[in-house]
């Protein structure tokens, strides 16, 4: 039982309604948005030094070995769920801003979220050495590959995609990843052993680019935009854009025929979303003014996740083959 209430006390949780209201009633505007988006940029670039330091190149090639478990899997997240995010957003533009209502498209591009994904599979019994090669194969083809399809779905006019966002990319994401990864001989077993410290280095880089992000969106006038009808419609979105999710990965892995710990694996790798992943990339992609719509589904999701997948874990843990 005190598993299961841990999956509720998620320490992000906190991190990010702490950073989600210091962005509502302080917000960096003015002088201040230049330095703080330097922080964050800098923030971001050791994030990624760190994780390219942690993922052992062994599971990059593992995930080349299991092709018929991996490949479905990243043709799921990156294929199936970018195209129910392109058709919520759709939905969303009847009811909800354009910047908010694109957010759906790139909530659909994103990579899963590693500990979400590996934790809950533990939880409900499933294939844990799947899952934990799954959920880090896809973070890193989705620093390659998020990009890209967001833009090809239609989201580059919104999005600062073209030789500058590619460069950015390339210096803040990819460089900072690929020199841990050169290093991580040396480094990984330092960085294993402070896990449960390095583990706020995420909190925190992802709470300062949320911070950002609410701040511009805020000077924008986003409390001015949103009513109670709108946050409501954008609940009711986001919570359907997660069922269906959830649906659609639990069939797949049957119509797949996997056995069943490996259908637990499936499930949540293919449909927790990286807020990780997801926060830092929209302060590359996005101006201050548009990032924070943008990553507003992102955040809703990632919260409702969190509190819809510990039950539903805690069910699947009593199905067994």
């Amino acid at each position: 039982m005190s598993q299961r209430l841990a999956m509720f006390a998620d320490p992000m949780i906190a991190v990010l309604l702490v950073a989600t209201l210091a962005g509502f009633l302080l917000p960096a505007s003015g002088g201040a948005r230049e330095p703080a988006q330097l922080i964050t940029s800098l923030a971001i670039f050791v994030l990624f030094l760190v994780n390219g330091m942690r993922v052992a190149r062994a599971e990059i090639v593992t995930g080349f070995v299991k092709w018929h478990f991996f490949v479905p899997l990243l043709l799921f997240v990156f294929g199936a769920m970018a195209l129910m995010g392109l058709g919520f957003a759709r939905l969303a533009a009847a009811v909800l801003p354009p910047m908010v209502a694109i957010g759906f498209l790139y909530l659909g591009t994103l990579p899963s979220t590693i500990q979400s994904a590996i934790s809950y599979t533990t939880l409900a019994e499933g294939n844990v050495a799947l899952s934990v090669i799954g959920a880090a194969l896809i973070n890193i083809v989705g620093v390659f590959v998020t990009a890209p399809i967001f833009a090809a779905l239609g989201g580059g006019a919104m999005a600062q995609i073209g030789s500058d966002a590619i460069i950015r990319i390339g210096l803040i994401l990819i460089l900072p990843f690929a020199i841990g990864q050169a290093v991580q001989g040396w480094t990984r077993q330092w960085v294993i052993e402070r896990k449960a410290k390095i583990v706020w280095l995420d909190r925190i880089v992802i709470g300062i680019a949320v911070y950002v992000a609410f701040s511009g969106a805020v000077e924008q006038g986003l409390l001015s935009m949103f009513g109670a009808a709108e946050w409501s419609a954008l609940l009711g979105l986001v919570l359907a854009f997660l069922l269906v999710a959830k649906l659609a990965a639990w069939i797949a892995s049957a119509t797949l025929g996997f056995a069943l710990p490996d259908r637990k694996a499936f499930l949540f790798a293919a449909s927790q979303k990286s807020v990780a992943i997801g926060a830092p990339l929209a302060a590359i992609l996005f101006a201050p003014e548009i990032a924070g719509f943008v990553i507003a589904p992102l955040l809703l999701y990632h919260l409702l996740q969190l509190i819809i997948a510990a039950p539903l874990a805690s069910l699947l843990a009593l199905q067994q083959d």
